[in-house]
């Protein structure tokens, strides 16, 4: 697979984007726009951590701008070459977006999203959460969980049996990428930070959520122990993306490089590998602290990908298209 011109087509959220997110709904400022078709005629996208008025105009915050550490949206929008339009969230009594999966306090900052899937009437969002920011590129989690939405993705619950616990520091998968296939529910996952290798796991649907029901990949077949899990991606990733292209026939995994300084694209023949190096479709150095890169589920054929990333200094979602070379 080759990759060819990059464009950024234009902003997802906050001001001058297609659904007036600000006006709107309240989100000034957010990042991720973590998508996943739902199932229903909607593509349903998760955000990070997302402000409102009173936001200072770069990067995150402050706190008394109506923070909320994660809120949920969807679109019908099929003409991504137009733009990305968001027609609703899952919002408070004032129409504006509410905070979705509840976050503690003390020793958890925030809740982030990771990656959303839904399977057989449920929705699932994995999501880790946040102890203590330290420098860039490195964080530290408690834990790492799948929240789940019985009622199409407007209530969720975070189940306590569903979850990664990080005690030691070294949890295999604190950040998550979904992706369905042959009956399973795939999980590709790394620790907490952007300089850890990748490692497969799977569960059947039926069994979901709860973490007892994954098995490990290890390089020759699959435990019921996650410390068995053996490398399938080597690293540097950052926040990840799975998908599959119907054209191409192979797996695209999109994900922050930060030794490469930008958004990196791979492929595989089979989520177990082996993958190839890669391209760097986004560059931070064209567009500085650039991070992110999902992948949206309806541009997996053809040649036209489009994919959600997010800048740190604008602190927003933007709509981005890579022209890929199919011959």
């Amino acid at each position: 697979m080759r990759v060819g011109e990059t464009t950024r087509i234009g902003p997802v959220t906050g001001e001058g984007s297609p659904g007036r997110t600000a006006e709107r709904f309240g989100i000034h400022a957010t990042d991720l726009g973590i998508p996943w078709d739902g199932g229903d005629g909607r593509v349903w996208l998760a955000f990070g951590d997302t402000y409102g008025r009173g936001w200072g105009g770069s990067g995150p915050g402050p706190g008394h701008a109506d923070w909320r550490r994660n809120v949920l949206a969807y679109s019908t929008d099929r003409d991504l070459a137009t733009g990305l339009r968001l027609d609703g969230v899952v919002a408070r009594e004032d129409g504006t977006a509410a905070q979705v999966l509840p976050s503690g306090s003390g020793r958890e900052i925030t809740v982030i999203p990771n990656s959303g899937i839904a399977v057989a009437g449920m929705h699932y969002l994995h999501y880790m959460s946040v102890r203590a920011w330290l420098r860039p590129g490195r964080w530290r989690t408690n834990h790492a969980g799948i929240a789940v939405s019985r009622d199409g993705g407007w209530t969720w619950d975070k189940p306590r049996d569903a979850r990664w616990s990080n005690r030691w520091g070294d949890s295999r998968f604190q950040l998550g990428a979904f992706a369905p296939a042959d009956g399973h529910v795939y999980l590709l996952g790394t620790t907490n930070g952007r300089y850890g290798d990748a490692y497969l796991a799977r569960a059947a649907p039926a069994a979901l959520p709860a973490t007892r029901a994954f098995e490990y990949w290890t390089g020759s077949g699959w435990s019921r122990r996650a410390r068995a899990a053996a490398v399938v991606v080597d690293g540097p990733l950052g926040e990840m993306s799975l998908g599959f292209h119907r054209d191409l026939g192979r797996w695209l995994l999109m994900h922050l490089d930060e030794t490469r300084r930008g958004i990196v694209l791979r492929s595989a023949p089979r989520l177990i590998g082996p993958w190839t190096v890669g391209e760097v479709v986004v560059s931070g150095d064209e567009y500085p602290a650039v991070y992110g890169g999902y992948l949206h589920p309806w541009s997996l054929t053809g040649p036209d990908l489009y994919y959600l990333v997010s800048q740190w200094g604008p602190y927003n979602v933007y709509l981005t298209r890579t022209r890929l070379l199919l011959d």
